[in-house]
Formats: structure tokens, sequence, C-alpha cells
């Protein structure tokens, strides 16, 4: 597998996609060819799903059933997109992947980080990203963000004390990968940001050789 796997993580809010552009643009200019997704999504099965997950009318839904649905629409994802991606030398950019689920699922939803690991591992075949930025902001200002942005998913309608569970979910999570994961202060302005995972991802290839 030649090509280079980069996911985004962070709270509701955090900025994820806004920066998956901007490094998608700073890497074609670099003469990549790039592919970005998002997770869950990404294929017209995954989006279908993605549509399950996240509609409001769905609050009755199970924790697990809930898991079991990320997990398939990334299983999708994976040998859809992003497996072909890779294979090609692609760089691949997404916007969440198996750290969303470990986090929301493992940890704010208590079905345990090893479960979820597990679940993901045979619907992904293992694969994890080369490298991860994580986007931290404070759940209350990630919120604030979501409710100008427009109306809230199921996810994001969740209760604050949920919110709070997947911010220090993140924080164990950074804990368990400290060399995959890049941290980063999703209030600092934009360009600050892109200019620092820019520069992240500029060393990551140089030291590699890619």
């Amino acid at each position: 597998m030649s090509g280079l796997f980069i996911s985004f993580e962070g709270n509701d809010g955090a900025g994820k996609s806004t920066q998956v552009e901007k490094l998608a643009l700073h890497m074609r200019k670099k003469g990549f060819n790039v592919c970005t997704l998002r997770d869950p999504g990404g294929t017209e099965i995954s989006e279908k799903i993605r549509r399950i997950i996240l509609d409001n009318a769905n609050y009755k839904m199970n924790h697990m059933t809930e898991a079991l649905l990320y997990a398939s629409s990334r299983c999708q994802l994976v040998h859809e997109k992003i497996m072909p991606a890779l294979r090609a030398g692609q760089v691949v950019i997404c916007d969440r992947f198996v750290d969303s689920s470990l986090v929301y699922q493992g940890i704010a939803r208590g079905l345990g980080i090893e479960t979820i690991k597990q679940i993901n591992s045979f619907a992904t075949g293992g694969l994890e990203p080369d490298i991860t930025f994580f986007l931290h902001l404070d759940p209350a200002a990630g919120m604030k963000r979501k409710r100008v942005q427009g109306e809230l998913d199921r996810m994001e309608n969740e209760k604050n004390s949920f919110h709070n569970k997947v911010n220090q979910g993140f924080e164990e999570i950074m804990e368990l990968y400290p060399m995959r994961i890049v941290r980063l202060e999703a209030n600092e302005p934009v360009g600050r940001i892109a200019a620092q995972i820019a520069y992240c991802i500029d060393t990551y290839i140089n030291e590699r050789g890619l």
C-alpha cells in the first residue's frame, strides 16, 4: 500500500471539515492525488446508513445498534473507496474514522473501547490512519457553533454530559495512540491551524521519503 491515510477527529463543531478541505488543497498543490471522504458516509450505501444514524426520529436506537451501523458504514467506505485509493497511491483525507467510535460508542456510550476495537477491526480489516489530527475544542463552544450552523442531528442533540464524556474520551484516545494523533487547539484562527497541519504533514512526508 503506497498511499497516505490521514484522518481528522474532534468534538462536534471543531472545524474538521474546513481543515480537511484546506489540507486537501495543500496536498494537491504539492502534486498529490487527493481523495476526501467523511465517516459515516462517503459512498451511496454509507450515506444511507448515515441518514439512519443521525435522524432525530431514531431516538430509541440501541447503543450497540448505533455502533454496528457506524461499523457497517465504515466497512463499505474502506472497501469501496479508501483501500482502492491507497492502493493507487493517493492521499486519503477522512473526516472521522474508527477513533470516533472508540470515543462516542466505546467511552461516551459505555460499550467499552475493546468491544468497539474488535467490531471495527473486523469491519475495516484492521486499517488505521497513518496520522490523525485531533482538533480540541470545549464542548460548549462546539455546540454553540453547531447551533449557529443550523438544526442539530441526533448525536449533536445529546445532553451536555454526553458531549463532555466525548471530550474526555478523545483525551484518553490520545494517550493510547500518542505516536499517531496530533493535538491542535480548534479555537485558534482557521489559517493558523491549517498552517500547523500543513507543517506536520510536510514533515511527515519528508521524514518518510514519500
